[in-house]
């Protein structure tokens, strides 16, 4: 497969008044045509982050302050406003975290879905309401032709949702951007959304980011996850490879917080104590010092070297050295 992105080194600020924050401190990762991948973590972590430096989103005050950012080749980081604008909805497509809000509550449904039609691919209005009224089929909304004509508030939750689908692949781009598409939903709605976006996948051949921090809606849809942590990737790797043989001690606190159906004898969910660090001021070593019941001396004042535990299977831990106690690595797996 051909790669459609690759991020490299990528650092994002925020200018605040109490100083600097590095909410995104070097994140790596690649990302190939019609795959779908996840990013995990605490809220706080920089997934949406990550996502809104892609996307060229980010509040006023917010900044891409190195590393590069590139589709199929070209820099996203160094492309004029203009060039950005052509680039958001046709190349790349994003769903928002919440369905409730991100729709324009004054302009209709359909509207909104031909809004992008009309600037990317210059369709006039009659045709881009009959392809706003195809993709709402797509996506499920049953009656598309009169349902077209409503307003957000005319739809419940998981509609809207998929409205938000609809508007993201309206122009059929290369990359579908979903930031944590499930939340406020309930269980049902969450599966039918998950479901949908798979089909979707395998209909219109996508690259898909899923942004999450519940580990349980991961192994249905996407193939590799990132776990990131304090602004940065620890660990990462295929999604068997992560849920049956975690390597980083927060990797295990996030698997074991999961409730299992299929756990042989009853145990409590076990929460990571503390609190994520300041990033205002990030630790010198491992960010997850604080908080690790395997933490190092070392570890207080040394980031560990990325390490490959088996093919594509990172992990940033200084457990991993040759010199580090054996410990149990395998207590915070499940099967997948």
């Amino acid at each position: 497969m051909n790669t459609l992105l690759e991020v490299r080194d990528l650092r994002t600020v925020f200018d605040t008044y109490a100083g600097e924050v590095k909410a995104v401190n070097g994140v790596s990762f690649s990302l190939q045509a019609g795959e779908a991948m996840a990013v995990v973590g605490e809220s706080g972590c920089g997934k949406s982050v990550t996502a809104l430096s892609i996307m060229r989103l980010l509040a006023s005050n917010g900044r891409v302050a190195g590393g590069q950012i590139l589709l199929d080749g070209r820099d996203l980081s160094r492309v004029t406003g203009r060039e950005m604008r052509s680039i958001r909805g046709n190349e790349i497509g994003i769903i928002f975290q919440d369905p409730m809000t991100s729709l324009n509550p004054v302009l209709t449904i359909g509207t909104q879905i031909a809004e992008g039609l009309e600037l990317h691919q210059g369709l006039k209005r009659r045709e881009a309401t009959q392809r706003a009224i195809e993709m709402l089929r797509v996506v499920g909304i049953p009656n598309p032709e009169r349902r077209i004509r409503q307003y957000p508030h005319e739809f419940s939750g998981g509609m809207r949702q998929r409205v938000m689908v609809a508007i993201a692949l309206a122009c059929n781009p290369k990359l579908l951007i979903a930031d944590e598409p499930t939340t406020a939903l309930d269980v049902t709605i969450q599966a039918q959304i998950l479901e949908l976006m798979k089909d979707l996948k395998r209909r219109f051949n996508m690259a898909i980011i899923l942004i999450t921090h519940d580990l349980g809606v991961v192994a249905g849809l996407a193939s590799r996850v990132l776990v990131m942590y304090a602004g940065k990737i620890i660990e990462q790797g295929p999604v068997k490879a992560i849920y049956r043989n975690p390597q980083h001690p927060y990797t295990w606190g996030l698997l074991r917080s999961i409730p299992r159906l299929d756990a042989r004898e009853k145990k409590r969910l076990v929460n990571i104590l503390g609190t994520p660090p300041d990033l205002l001021s990030p630790p010198l070593g491992c960010p997850f010092y604080p908080r690790c019941e395997h933490a190092l001396k070392v570890c207080e004042t040394n980031m560990p070297e990325t390490t490959e535990v088996t093919g594509g299977h990172l992990v940033a831990c200084w457990l991993q050295h040759p010199m580090a106690p054996r410990v149990a690595r395998r207590e915070g797996s499940v099967g997948a």
